[in-house]
């Protein structure tokens, strides 16, 4: 129930950008601007960015007595700290149903008009700029992964991951922090394929590395007869299987298999092929459960770099529905040695939306690496993390 006083308990600011991410799943690439929210709308998305700041939240319901949380109204933070029965004072109420950066921004001002500790917020790249231009690194921050550009390092790499090191900060446990760079895209040149990203500011971020996310690496890999050489082997697992759809997701690794098969790829996007040849570009979440259901599927993904995500960056479109009907062992993935070098030892991260799915995807995974040349790598699981630190 909202709190009628200002107490001495810990006090979390928290902002949800409610229609983060509900561009991926529709293959928008980008949910910035009205227009591209509606025509997202409009084509079914869901909006998941409250669900997945209840998953950060869940972590703090043993010390919810110790917390009172400062919030926007509705959809940007009421709606979840009541249903979970938190303690909350509303500071700010958006003017309209669909907020906008600017509403983000006025929150942000009043959270730190108001002294909070710590401000948790839910969203992509966007939200983090508009916070990034409000309050700097005044306040510390702490970011729910739920747009689809993720390329700042003030994001947890899971909603989990974000609860776990809030549970950390809110128990009076010393947890570190240090200035972390706030990054963003050009979404207009990333439906046209390209990535140009550039470093909008730095916030004041907890610092856990096992965690908070790395900043992307971007640029295409140098090694082009490594890359052809993966490119070969998938060719052959194609001769193999010519029963089998193979949904192709993004990412330069992948765009390499594409060229070594002579056909067009959307880098940013999920396209379908079958015997060599393509069959759909640029599919949407519902049109990738309707073109594969009920036929054999492989998925042929690779790591975001410097990252390690296979899932959840930038490739909603991969929806749990459809990766629960896959199953582990028809996902494909693709990475040079190089490439997981650079990982310095972390594992890869599922970030599905759904802890359950992201659970029976961890564990040791193949890599073609190669031509007949594969290595095992871990995919982290969070649960035994989190349950070895309760």
């Amino acid at each position: 129930m909202p709190s009628s006083h200002i107490d001495s308990n810990f006090k979390l600011g928290l902002l949800i950008n409610p229609f983060a991410g509900i561009g991926g799943a529709v293959a928008l690439k980008g949910s910035d601007g009205k227009d591209v929210r509606d025509k997202a709308l409009a084509l079914g998305a869901e909006k998941k960015a409250m669900y997945k700041t209840s998953l950060a939240l869940e972590c703090l319901l043993p010390l919810k007595d110790k917390v009172t949380l400062y919030v926007a109204g509705g959809e940007m933070g009421e709606q979840v700290v009541k249903q979970m029965g938190f303690q909350y004072i509303v500071v700010y109420e958006p003017k309209q149903a669909q907020t906008e950066g600017q509403d983000t921004e006025a929150a942000a001002a009043v959270l730190v008009a108001n002294k909070v500790d710590l401000i948790l917020f839910a969203g992509g790249d966007g939200t983090a700029r508009n916070l990034c231009a409000v309050i700097g690194n005044r306040v510390p921050v702490l970011g729910v992964p739920a747009g689809c550009k993720i390329h700042s390092a003030v994001y947890a790499v899971t909603p989990q991951a974000a609860g776990r090191v809030l549970k950390q900060v809110v128990a009076g446990d010393l947890v570190s922090v240090s200035d972390s760079e706030v990054m963003d895209i050009d979404e207009e040149l990333f439906r046209k394929g390209r990535v140009n990203a550039r470093q909008y500011g730095e916030m004041l971020v907890p610092t856990e590395l096992r965690y908070i996310q790395a900043v992307k690496m971007g640029g295409k890999e140098s090694d082009e007869l490594v890359l052809a050489d993966i490119g070969a082997h998938l060719i052959e697992v194609m001769d193999d299987h010519p029963e089998h759809l193979f949904v192709m997701g993004s990412g330069s690794t992948v765009n390499a298999i594409m060229e070594e098969l002579n056909l067009d790829n959307t880098l940013l996007g999920v396209d379908l092929v079958q015997n060599q040849k393509l069959l759909a570009k640029d599919l949407t979440a519902q049109q990738l459960l309707s073109l594969t259901a009920n036929k054999p599927c492989k998925l042929v993904i690779t790591l975001i770099g410097g990252q390690g995500h296979i899932i959840g960056r930038g490739n909603q479109q991969l929806s749990a529905d459809f990766l629960r009907a896959l199953g582990k062992e028809n996902i494909i993935l693709v990475a040079s040695k190089s490439k997981l070098n650079n990982l310095l030892g972390r594992p890869l991260i599922v970030d599905s939306g759904e802890p359950s799915l992201d659970e029976q995807l961890a564990g040791l995974i193949p890599i073609v690496t190669g031509y007949h040349d594969q290595v095992l790598y871990p995919v982290a699981n969070f649960k035994d993390e989190y349950e070895e630190h309760v």
